[in-house]
């Protein structure tokens, strides 16, 4: 079972490890040990700040261990936990799902005390760590698998003062867009199991692929700090996208699943339309080419809605069913308090 040597409800700063028994073939002793840091001072509020939820998105991972350097109890009132590689073993190997037993962390939840690896983690996130908090940060980017534009982003929780607050959380990144998504690819996910416990849940999609502009590194690091003063975690002058000569968040929304659009047939993807762009209901956005039929006409992938094109697959080779773009519509802030 999962444990920490770390004193959470002492004040100070602490450096260590959740830690998981796991044997393998080299090791019958072995603990997978995912670094943790705890920063405390005073009374204010808990701020969970998570990277690595799954391994091969390391912006927040970045800006998570910056943070876990450079931040003093002095600096701060209340308490920190920041954990940069959530999925450690996955963090490691540049994976999406866990090496050691091959489960997604954000489908993961709530878990199990005495399941895998990843189903412990999880699980002590659902009854330690979520319990003790008032804001979750869970940062994430497309990965591998896809490129978004760099958004901040949230659920339509039902609860409507929950939303409020979840809403200005998420506009304190000061992203271009910010982005209200729906599930379709299954339950069990981090974000879901901690606005169901009623609290602050802000998360993101930092844009994607294998290599990090420095741009996207910025937003990262700049965002996050700044959610944080927005919450009161962190002492300092919190900044609108007004106070940086910057015209209003775009805040749009994917909740039907005719705005995520699937690969029909596996082949090579083609996107034809930049990020960020206006599509129109009807509009080709990409093609799925044939592989090993060149002489086939590419199949399409027309848009089913309207509104910008927040998202695309990175990888051209392309399985049946892989979601290859996202459509998301503009939307304003009164129609998403009062949905």
């Amino acid at each position: 079972m999962l444990f920490t040597s770390l004193k959470l409800d002492s004040q100070g700063k602490q450096q260590g490890f959740m830690q998981i028994p796991y044997s393998h073939n080299l090791g019958g002793w072995a603990n997978v040990m995912i670094p943790m840091t705890v920063i405390a001072n005073g009374d204010g509020p808990t701020v969970l700040v998570l990277g690595g939820n799954h391994g091969d998105e390391y912006q927040g991972q970045i800006a998570a261990m910056k943070l876990a350097r450079e931040l003093t109890p002095e600096m701060i009132t209340g308490r920190i936990i920041l954990i940069p590689s959530l999925n450690f073993p996955a963090a490691r190997s540049a994976t999406r799902l866990s090496p050691l037993d091959g489960m997604n962390m954000n489908r993961a939840f709530p878990g199990q005390p005495e399941g895998p690896v990843t189903s412990q983690i999880a699980h002590y996130l659902t009854t330690v760590l979520f319990p003790m908090s008032d804001v979750i940060i869970d940062i994430h980017s497309g990965g591998r698998s896809m490129d978004f534009v760099p958004c901040s982003h949230m659920h339509v929780v039902p609860d409507k003062e929950q939303r409020k607050k979840m809403l200005a959380a998420m506009l304190a990144w000061n992203t271009d867009f910010s982005f209200l998504y729906a599930d379709i690819a299954g339950s069990g996910l981090l974000p879901v199991e901690a606005e169901n416990q009623g609290k602050i849940v802000v998360t993101t999609e930092l844009g994607g692929g294998e290599g990090v502009p420095a741009s996207v590194h910025r937003i990262a690091q700049s965002g996050l700090r700044n959610v944080l003063i927005h919450v009161g975690l962190i002492k300092g002058v919190e900044h609108t996208r007004e106070s940086l000569g910057k015209p209003p968040a775009i805040l749009v929304q994917a909740l039907d699943r005719n705005d995520y659009l699937l690969a029909p047939e596996s082949g090579i993807f083609e996107i034809g339309v930049d990020l960020g762009r206006m599509v129109q209901v009807g509009d080709c956005v990409g093609a799925i080419h044939h592989l090993e039929r060149p002489d086939r006409t590419p199949e399409p992938i027309i848009a089913r809605s309207s509104g910008y094109l927040i998202t695309a697959r990175v990888p051209c080779l392309t399985q049946q069913g892989d979601c290859v773009a996202v459509i998301a519509r503009q939307v304003g802030i009164d129609e998403v308090l009062s949905a």
